[in-house]
């Protein structure tokens, strides 16, 4: 392909070598033709990405131009397919399949020019929510089966609140971003079915173990997303999951500045949706104080200060994140 040769032509020598290599391993693979569109900006991506050749090298049908085309992950799709699963190693493979094949098509238009820094951090953050959504209705579901359905007062089933926090709260998730999550449910109570018996907390702690494990576990196919939970209450020490009082006295009695602005940006991205949007308004006095005093300015200087000593003692002045305009 002319394209092809033009945008191999302009790419430094050892890139040049190792993408024409791989063109024809992928030649080999796939009878199917490129578009011009496609075909000249593959040297590009697949010198700028490793996971983009690699991933086309391993599905060549992958490779095409309705793939590429901008489109809005479909969460039902992803719903249908995880419910066919048979078990949780089929959940897994499904799910990752899935990421991969966006992931390729998000990679590819930014690198390709085709889309905005604003459309690659969306649909990074769009399909990260499509994953822990669809997973968690599956785990949820198998779950209830094998314990039984967790209620609330009035009888209704009570499910789990995934709030995003970081980057993914904020819809500005990028390629190497690990998802920061915090479980929440709606109230205490007790599970029972014949011959077993468990506490809300026990349940809602072992579905997020589950839940943890089909996101972050690295398996043939990689993960999906890896997934930090130590900005929950009480850090890496606190319960995995907590009732919604339980979170509120934390905040009120426990919270500390950095935490305040860290729950800015936090919103519900999975599970119980409405009862995440009731969950952020009980937090809305810690978050959103009434009243603005020089504490709080004094307490930022001292956050700045006390990351600034960090930095300079661990030689982290060029860390983009935590060095000067990160």
């Amino acid at each position: 392909m002319n394209s092809i040769a033009a945008g191999l032509a302009v790419l430094p020598e050892p890139l040049r070598e190792r993408v024409a290599e791989h063109w024809a391993d992928w030649q080999q693979k796939s009878a199917g033709r490129l578009s011009e569109a496609v075909a000249r900006s593959l040297p590009a991506v697949w010198a700028g990405s490793d996971f983009a050749l690699k991933t086309c090298l391993r599905q060549p049908h992958w490779l095409s131009d309705a793939l590429l085309e901008k489109q809005r992950v479909d969460h039902q799709a992803l719903f249908t397919r995880l419910a066919a699963a048979s078990d949780e190693a089929e959940l897994q493979r499904q799910l990752r399949h899935y990421r991969n094949q966006h992931m390729l098509r998000i990679i590819w238009r930014d690198l390709a020019g085709w889309a905005s820094l604003a459309e690659t951090l969306n649909d990074l953050s769009s399909l990260a929510e499509a994953c822990i959504d669809a997973a968690l209705a599956q785990l949820y579901d198998w779950q209830c089966e094998e314990l039984g359905t967790p209620r609330d007062t009035q009888g209704e089933p009570l499910g789990l609140v995934v709030l995003g926090m970081g980057k993914l709260g904020a819809r500005e998730l990028n390629l190497s971003s690990d998802i920061d999550l915090i479980f929440a449910y709606r109230e205490e109570g007790v599970v029972e079915k014949p011959g077993n018996t468990l506490s809300h907390a026990q349940f809602f702690i072992r579905l997020g173990q589950r839940l943890i494990k089909a996101l972050d576990r690295l398996t043939a196919e990689g993960f999906v997303f890896r997934v930090d939970m130590r900005l929950r209450p009480f850090g890496e020490s606190g319960a995995l999951a907590a009732s919604f009082p339980a979170i509120e006295n934390y905040y009120l009695i426990h919270g500390r500045e950095w935490e305040r602005y860290a729950m800015i940006k936090a919103r519900p991205v999975a599970g119980e949706r409405p009862a995440g949007t009731r969950l952020m308004a009980m937090l809305q006095p810690f978050v959103y104080r009434r009243y603005l005093d020089f504490g709080a300015y004094e307490s930022l200087r001292e956050m700045k200060t006390m990351l600034m000593r960090e930095v300079r003692r661990k030689g982290l002045a060029q860390n983009i994140k935590l060095g000067a305009g990160g």
